[in-house]
């Protein structure tokens, strides 16, 4: 590997690892409490989902851990069932994401439009926001956490403008663990968000039955685990790529999501995906761009709960919140609400955007953001098509050459779908055209059976009026369904 062979890079990776492991820790304990588990299952999860992705993943810098998003979606198993039924959901889960990641969903994601992503982008940046709020309101949080968190921010934004060398993650964490050492000050750390582990993970076993009635409790939440997981781990990809100016394998990057669910279940992990907060710290805040980075930081937070957690229970929450709102800042996409772009852009796609944002934010679910953000560009890109079809009427003739127009010829313009085809029915006369009619659809394209249904309306007005139609300038595509669906549609029976 290249960044091997680079002293430069390397060292850059390797802070980078350290510092996403130190941004880990108190998620993951935080997540751990939203599914109602141990704070070790946290952990445990973001050590085997980061050191597995790096390997079979198909994002290089990308990190995958425990997230608030899976935890949402395991929390109902795990409150009301136990842990051994929580990890065969995460195992049953993962199959599925291999599964899913060999059949090509991940391929589905060329239809999520750029303004849902826009809107994903900039709710996670909220919701990475709106997660630090506990750590800065509240009657019990001491007046001094507000000045190292301003100390923080200023050393996230002042030390890249003078070097690079050394993480501003990194430093903002140095500088207020040792104020806070030095002063003697007393504010929240990361022991106070839970319990840290004191020994390895080891290879676990659910003891469920393995029944069908097993298979019917756990698989609505592990199919719900696999859909969100992929989701977010997809979306996360198609942002870092743009981040990165690079391509990624978004098929290796489903399986690979599967697989690492299923060593993190074998582990007596949670599960989990990619996560948005992290990656950006890591691809954007770090500069890494490797597997190294994703390795070393399930790497590092193994050692350093294990091996060091004394003294990163110590980490004031201060230091990790300023780091937090920088990547806040940084996640959004603040050109999206500029002015002059809303004054620019369609109301319809700002519509799509603050759909995808207000729905995200208001679930703290990004999968129902997405899905409805999604639902909400098809609507509109469906409305505005619709408008794009026309008939006109082109020419009237009188073939029998006995001086009476015996044969008026129609042209149709545009997409022909369910959305523009039903209002076609209604652009004929039916009553004051004569005899034999043309309809010329050389200018269109036949899409779907409501079209094919469409024209056989047409054909049949005609019909009961003793009328003839006859349908020309097909292309290949739309002769070839009209004739599939003619058939199928029982038209002309």
């Amino acid at each position: 590997m290249a960044a091997l062979r680079d002293p430069r890079r390397l060292r850059t990776e390797v802070m980078a690892g350290l510092v996403v492991a130190l941004a880990l820790i108190p998620e993951a304990l935080s997540f751990s409490i939203i599914a109602g588990v141990d704070p070790r299952l946290g952990l445990f999860a973001s050590f085997t989902m980061a050191c597995t992705i790096a390997i079979v993943g198909g994002r290089p810098a990308m990190i995958s851990a425990a997230t608030g998003a899976i935890a949402l979606v395991v929390a109902p198993i795990s409150r009301g069932h136990g842990v051994d039924y929580l990890i065969a959901t995460v195992l049953l889960g993962g199959l599925m994401q291999v599964a899913m990641g060999l059949l090509g969903v991940a391929k589905l994601m060329r239809f999520i439009p750029r303004m849902v992503m826009v809107g994903f982008v900039n709710a996670l940046a909220i919701l990475i926001f709106i997660a630090q709020l506990p750590q800065l309101v509240g009657p019990n949080i001491p007046w001094i956490v507000y000045p190292m968190v301003a100390l923080g921010l200023v050393i996230m934004v002042g030390l890249p403008r003078i070097t690079t060398a050394v993480p501003a993650p990194l430093v903002t964490i140095a500088v207020v663990m040792g104020l806070a050492h030095v002063a003697g000050w007393t504010m929240p750390t990361v022991g106070d968000q839970g319990e840290l582990p004191t020994s390895l993970p080891s290879l676990v076993l659910p003891t469920v039955p393995f029944t069908l009635e097993t298979l019917e409790l756990i698989a609505p939440t592990a199919f719900a685990v696999a859909l969100v997981g992929l989701l977010e781990s997809l979306m996360t990809a198609k942002l870092v790529d743009d981040v990165t100016d690079t391509h990624s394998n978004k098929s290796r990057e489903a399986w690979g999501q599967g697989i690492a669910n299923i060593v993190t279940g074998l582990f007596g992990g949670m599960g989990g995906c990619a996560m948005i907060g992290q990656t950006m710290i890591n691809v954007k805040a770090s500069r890494a761009r490797t597997r190294i980075s994703t390795f070393l930081a399930g790497l590092f937070l193994l050692l350093l709960v294990v091996g060091a957690g004394p003294l990163v229970a110590r980490i004031p929450m201060a230091a990790l919140v300023a780091v937090m709102i920088m990547v806040s800042v940084g996640t959004f996409d603040w050109h999206s609400i500029h002015p002059a772009t809303l004054r620019m852009m369609p109301w319809s796609e700002t519509i799509v955007m603050l759909v995808t944002v207000v729905v995200t934010v208001g679930t703290n679910n990004l999968a129902y953001g997405v899905i409805t953000g999604v639902n909400v560009a098809f609507v509109v890109f469906a409305r505005r098509v619709a408008h794009f079809s026309r008939v006109e009427k082109v020419d009237e003739r009188d073939v029998d050459g006995d001086g009476v127009l015996d044969q008026r010829v129609y042209r149709v313009h545009g997409e022909l779908f369910f959305a523009s085809s039903n209002d076609l029915v209604y652009q004929f006369d039916y009553a004051g055209d004569p005899a034999h009619v043309v309809i010329d659809l050389s200018g269109s394209h036949v899409w779907d059976a409501s079209t094919v249904a469409a024209l056989d309306a047409i054909q049949s007005k005609y019909a009961s009026k003793g009328k003839s139609v006859e349908i020309i300038g097909l292309n290949e595509a739309s002769a070839a369904r009209h004739g599939q669906l003619t058939g199928r549609l029982g038209v002309g029976d």
